[in-house]
């Protein structure tokens, strides 16, 4: 009877384990396209409006020439900065994701351990599944935004490229 309870409360936890992971991911997902879809529609902008001043300016006096190249320049610096700033957003909010998803993994690691005597190690496996998951979220968050140094973006696209889910 006990034993019907324990794998009740294993498979109960492995599954609040992967709803997490999932909900984890599909966040990511989430504001990694709207950080891409916000700088690509600036980068379109800035380029649409340097090619405006561009045409605008190209019969002018050098006066005028001036004046519209200081004006791309303060619009390219304007879109400079809402890149960065998008950047970094981006970056906390990779970081922040990284860091749940870190400390999801250690607490699906102990939730793994204290069952595993129990369970026969089936919460040990979720946790490391969990852990390389979320790993591989981190890295790919990692990659989109170029933040992957070289080794990073390797293991990170091997990483993804051979997760297995195992169903129970």
């Amino acid at each position: 009877m006990a034993s019907n309870q324990q794998s009740y409360k294993a498979g109960e936890t492995k599954g609040k384990v992967e709803e997490k992971t999932g909900q984890m991911a599909d966040t990511m997902k989430d504001k990694a396209q709207q950080a891409k879809g916000f700088v690509s529609d600036k980068t379109q902008a800035t380029k649409d409006k340097t090619s405006q001043t561009g045409d605008k300016t190209q019969g002018a006096a050098q006066a005028t020439k001036d004046k519209a190249s200081d004006a791309a320049q303060a619009t390219k610096d304007k879109a400079s900065d809402a890149a960065q700033a998008t950047k970094e957003k981006a970056q906390g909010a990779a970081q922040a994701t990284k860091e749940k998803a870190s400390e999801m993994s250690e607490s699906a690691q102990e939730a793994a351990q204290a069952g595993k005597d129990k369970t026969a190690g089936v919460l040990q496996k979720t946790g490391e599944q969990v852990r390389s998951m979320a790993q591989g979220a981190a890295d790919a968050v990692k990659h989109t935004f170029g933040m992957a140094e070289d080794d990073e973006t390797n293991a990170g696209a091997a990483a993804g490229t051979n997760t297995k889910k195992v169903v129970y």
